[in-house]
């Protein structure tokens, strides 16, 4: 039998892509959620059943999609070292001074640290994870450290900027970057945007050439 061509077929049923999709979005709410609840809370107060309730769903839905506690922390810093390598790479490829994109990345940085999952980076401490999963965490910061290092030295070389010790440096922007994520909220001052470009700034001064 011929169908009419201007007709089209109407599926109840989702497809593969649309499947996916769907699965994207709920890992997304429960991993959102439980990271929210590791940040006020801390990890060991919290389990996968106030995991759930926040969402609405039962415990076995988070096994489903994220499995167990240990497995859904390592997601939540693994999404947040993503996060900054990201921002590393989004300022490399930016055009100026090496003190340009030392800067472009040090905002970055600062705003993924006062976001949830960044702020969960450094609120992590290593022995709350496995001994296979504190070398891949410990890997991972030292990749956004020698990134940060690789800036300041790129500054130093191209005249931007004057620095004497780049380890020392790198180790005393990113303490006083990082301690935004226990202090910094949403709902006081200008906003994470602002107050990363003037964290910045105030920071960045001293690295300028001297006279």
């Amino acid at each position: 039998m011929q169908e009419d061509s201007d007709s089209v077929a109407t599926s109840p049923f989702r497809s593969a892509q649309g499947r996916s999709e769907d699965r994207a979005v709920k890992r997304q709410a429960l991993l959102t959620a439980a990271v929210q609840l590791f940040n006020e809370y801390g990890f060991h107060a919290t389990s996968l059943d106030d995991v759930a309730a926040r969402v609405g769903v039962t415990k076995p839905v988070v096994y489903h999609y994220l499995g167990n506690k240990d497995q859904v922390l390592f997601e939540c810093v693994s999404t947040g070292l993503t996060l900054l390598r990201e921002a590393a790479e989004a300022a490399r490829a930016q055009p100026g001074t090496g003190l340009d994109r030392l800067k472009a990345f040090l905002r970055s940085y600062t705003e993924v640290v006062m976001g949830d999952f960044g702020r969960c980076v450094i609120r992590t401490g290593e022995e709350t994870l496995s001994a296979e999963r504190r070398a891949q965490f410990r890997a991972s910061k030292r990749e956004i450290d020698t990134a940060m290092r690789g800036m300041i030295e790129e500054a130093v070389a191209d005249g931007s900027a004057e620095v004497d010790d780049v380890r020392l440096t790198a180790f005393t922007i990113a303490g006083a970057l990082s301690w935004s994520a226990r202090w910094y909220r949403d709902d006081i001052g200008p906003g994470a945007a602002a107050t990363a470009r003037d964290m910045v700034d105030i920071l960045c001064a001293g690295l300028a050439p001297r006279p």
